[in-house]
């Protein structure tokens, strides 16, 4: 072999060696066919996954949809905005609507049977979601518990109110409260939908817009912009927790939340400490008044000898650490 011929043997080699020596240094793709200029990093590879995971989309409204067998007009492009409106903000709304639908699995099998033994369409337990995201809190208005009433309204239905003792936050009074005065409104304007806006900006007050605007339903009266929402919010509640899965809210039965069970103590006197009194069922102060909300100071004066119903939780769901 003449030496040029060795020298063009040996150069052939030692590509061969450098193209092996790369082959195993170089990252491959997953399917391994990827050049070096494709080789995405873990990295770069979890970056793109979260701008694929997360996305926002335009939302197809349904085809049709109703409030307590009421039909909304979706033909009438006002209202398709409106409802489009409400939609998109609840749905993207994350984390709020994960966590109205941990609380609904808890609380509205005592807010369900209470509306169908006062003859109200299930629908309304998306209005205690528009009011309240299901919780015992307060508006700035003053509007308190998981129905928002204000002292007067709550004081006018029989729901005692003072410094000791706010039935706005007993969920099972004030859901019979919110199913009286929903009734009461479905009986003036004949429409359970102008019930549910009556809700929101009383009776009184839908009453004057219906008369001054010579129209008798909700989706053709000109109404505040809290009002002209509100129905439309519930709506949209009533659509995603119907269909959870089309809106991309994705969880397990075990990451909903459950209620304790609880039984009812009666108390027709005064209580001195409820601290002491919480101790003698085994629980702390804090338990105590996570279950009765409704219980606004650590005493009961009660010189009336009302009887009030006091819920302790059955053992075994707590470790108080007393």
């Amino acid at each position: 072999m003449s030496i040029l011929s060795k020298i063009g043997l040996a150069t052939v080699l030692i590509g061969v060696g450098i193209l092996c020596t790369n082959a195993v240094q170089e990252p491959q793709k997953e399917d391994g066919v990827g050049t070096p200029e494709e080789v995405v990093t873990p990295d770069e590879k979890l970056e793109e996954r979260l701008l694929n995971d997360y996305n926002v989309y335009a939302l197809e409204l349904p085809e049709a949809i109703n409030f307590a067998g009421e039909r909304v007009p979706l033909e009438d492009p006002d209202i398709r905005e409106r409802m489009d409106r409400e939609l998109l903000v609840n749905t993207y709304w994350q984390s709020n609507g994960l966590l109205v639908f941990k609380r609904a699995n808890k609380f509205f099998p005592i807010i369900e049977p209470l509306l169908e033994q006062y003859g109200i369409p299930e629908d309304f337990k998306y209005l205690a979601i528009a009011e309240s995201a299901l919780q015992n809190n307060r508006s700035p208005a003053g509007a308190a518990g998981f129905w928002h009433f204000l002292k007067g309204t709550g004081r006018e239905y029989g729901l005692e109110i003072n410094d000791y003792v706010d039935e706005r936050y007993n969920l099972e009074l004030a859901t019979k409260v919110a199913a009286e005065y929903l009734k009461a409104s479905h009986k003036k304007f004949g429409s359970w939908t102008l019930a549910a806006a009556a809700y929101n900006a009383g009776n009184a007050g839908i009453n004057k817009q219906l008369k001054k605007q010579q129209v008798d339903d909700y989706y053709d009266v000109l109404l505040n912009d809290e009002t002209s929402r509100y129905v439309f919010r519930i709506l949209a509640f009533k659509e995603i927790l119907s269909n959870p899965k089309k809106y991309g809210f994705n969880f397990r039965e075990q990451d909903l939340y459950n209620r304790v069970p609880t039984f009812k103590v009666k108390v027709d006197t005064a209580v001195t400490d409820f601290a002491l009194f919480a101790k003698q069922f085994g629980i702390n102060y804090k338990i105590l008044k996570l279950h009765n909300p409704w219980l606004r100071d650590n005493y009961l004066k009660n010189a009336s000898g009302k009887e009030y119903l006091i819920e302790i939780p059955e053992k075994g769901y707590y470790h108080t650490g007393q």
